[in-house]
């Protein structure tokens, strides 16, 4: 089992290792090839990427957090996601057509 986390964002990045996640490999783009059955991804990823990630036997956890909309578009640090109350949370998507 690997455990991907998949972002751009240096503070992103460092919550995750402060936040204690055991992340193997840390990318800012998700090859799908890679995932193989019980792989975890953990990031933002686009439903089509989600429902692939899932379909290969792979488990994804979306990076979440109630982000204002005056801080959008802004790096956030790591402290600044802990107060946004930043969590990872496991969904699943299936391509049905």
């Amino acid at each position: 089992m690997t455990i991907y986390f998949i972002s751009r964002h240096a503070g992103a990045v460092e919550w995750a290792k402060q936040e204690g996640f055991a992340v193997d490999r840390q990318l800012t783009h998700l090859d799908v090839d890679l995932i193989q059955v019980n792989d975890w991804v953990l990031g933002t990823l686009p439903i089509n990427l989600i429902a692939e990630v899932n379909a290969r036997g792979g488990r994804y956890f979306h990076l979440t957090l109630d982000l204002p909309a005056a801080r959008r578009g802004q790096e956030l640090s790591a402290e600044d996601m802990r107060q946004l109350g930043t969590q990872l949370v496991e969904y699943t998507a299936q391509r049905v057509a």
